[in-house]
């Protein structure tokens, strides 16, 4: 396992655009972060402006000049979209037609219909983790919750010992595989190979999402036993449909991006020639954007056509996905120019001068700090952006599986005990009709078990890469 080179990231470190010291950087950092918190919670100010005003104050804190600071968060602002924007768009647009096709349906009702009572949880984790792999944590939620009331309400069930399992899919896709913004980010930050997270990924994720799961939902169910809310329980979306896409179909639209990932992680591992024809061909199919790209155009069919949508139809549901993701790019964005303001105004440097005399791998440096961020922020995104370019330079020097590892311990790090700053938190509050007691101990303990598990098993993999 790689540890903190001081070398290896003082060498790398940009001139810092303030001279202030470690002390007062240290002021800096927790007064910008205290802002954004603030802001969100007391004021409820929306993100993208929480994150603007928060990245101006942590420049002003730092003594940093105003039109510098101004640079750093705009550079980073424009960086960051530019680098996830259009796949962003791409997810929202799949996700739009999985919902409004009837094919989330199709894979909910297909797998219920062949599930048994005690293997229901392990469904539910199923359905979620699969539906999850091309939504946003959000989407995905408002896509399920409704499904997890039904079935928690046919079949009579603790809505905890249904929705836990759901929840933990939707969060482990969200905060460790990509095509999801965070990880992407964090992937394009510390030049991790994007193939090779993702496989890894997967390997950590099925692991964690059975024990944040399944297992843990018998705990919860124990301290929180509730039942579906009446009043939240709605109409599916897709019962106007005369027809639906098929099951095959749809799954393997979903996963069509996920496999053309991998199939270009195993080209490179396996022909590692650059000049190959087989590998520059994998290396364009590969690419998220054209994995993303084929397979939206693919689901315009397997999906669309498939329910009989008509041309109008299927230029109306691309239309609806991307109104939504406005304010998805801006807070992502915004998170990216909070991330290189406090690169440039040189926490870098100050982690490094706190960690002279800490004898701790780069692996769990990366997870700390992912913690903190998230701590404070409320945000899973904000966090592993802002981990990721604080401990970009880690990178260097380390294999390519070591830097996929890099990325998975922000991305575990990110999912850390949520709490009254995230929205999510609120979100399932509200669905779920717990009250903040009981969605501490059920939610926010779940995240942290993703969380904590999903750094051990980073830590055990890194032991044999």
């Amino acid at each position: 396992m790689t540890s903190l080179s001081v070398e290896i990231l003082a060498a790398d470190a940009a001139e810092p655009i303030t001279s202030a010291g470690n002390a007062q950087l240290g002021i800096a950092v927790l007064a910008g972060i205290a802002v954004i918190v603030l802001l969100i919670t007391k004021f409820k100010l929306h993100a993208f402006l929480a994150l603007t005003i928060g990245s101006l104050a942590l420049g002003a804190f730092a003594g940093a000049p105003l039109a510098d600071t101004i640079k750093s968060f705009s550079t980073g602002l424009g960086n960051t979209v530019a680098g996830v924007g259009v796949l962003i768009a791409l997810g929202a647009i799949l996700g739009k037609l999985l919902a409004d096709s009837g094919g989330a349906d199709q894979i909910v009702d297909t797998i219920l219909a062949k599930t048994g009572k005690k293997a229901m949880p392990w469904a539910m984790v199923l359905i979620a983790s699969v539906i999850g792999l091309p939504l946003f944590f959000e989407v995905g939620i408002v896509l399920l919750i409704p499904v997890v009331l039904m079935v928690a309400k046919r079949g009579n069930y603790s809505l905890m010992r249904i929705g836990i399992p759901a929840l933990a899919g939707l969060s482990v896709m969200h905060g460790l595989i990509p095509p999801h913004p965070g990880p992407l980010v964090a992937i394009d930050a510390v030049g991790a190979n994007l193939g090779v997270t993702l496989a890894l990924g997967l390997v950590v994720a099925i692991p964690t999402v059975i024990i944040a799961g399944p297992l843990f939902s018998k705990y919860a169910a124990r301290w929180v036993d509730i039942q579906a809310p009446e009043k939240m329980i709605p109409t599916r979306p897709s019962e106007d449909l005369e027809k639906r896409p098929g099951f095959g179909a749809t799954v393997a639209t979903i996963l069509l991006p996920v496999v053309l990932m991998l199939v270009k992680a195993l080209v490179d591992i396996v022909i590692d020639d650059p000049e190959n024809g087989v590998q520059k061909v994998t290396d364009v199919i590969g690419s998220p954007l054209i994995a993303l790209l084929t397979a939206v155009i693919v689901g315009m069919f397997t999906l669309g056509r498939a329910a009989g949508f008509t041309k109008e139809r299927l230029n109306s549901t691309v239309e609806k996905s991307l109104a939504p993701i406005a304010g998805i790019l801006l807070i992502v964005g915004a998170g990216g120019g909070f991330k290189q303001t406090l690169i440039d105004i040189g926490v870098g440097q100050m982690i490094l001068d706190f960690s002279k005399s800490w004898s701790i791998p780069a692996l769990l440096l990366a997870w700390l700090i992912a913690v903190a961020i998230r701590l404070a922020t409320g945000s899973a995104t904000v966090a592993t952006i802002s981990a990721a370019g604080l401990v970009a330079p880690l990178a260097e020097g380390m294999s390519t599986g070591e830097v996929s590892l890099l990325v998975l311990a922000i991305g575990a790090g990110s999912l850390f005990f949520s709490h009254v700053n995230d929205a999510g938190f609120w979100l399932v509050k509200e669905y779920f009709g717990m009250n903040v007691g009981q969605t501490i101990k059920t939610w926010s303990v779940m995240e942290t078990i993703i969380s904590v598990v999903g750094i051990v098993f980073v830590l055990l993999l890194s032991l044999v890469l």
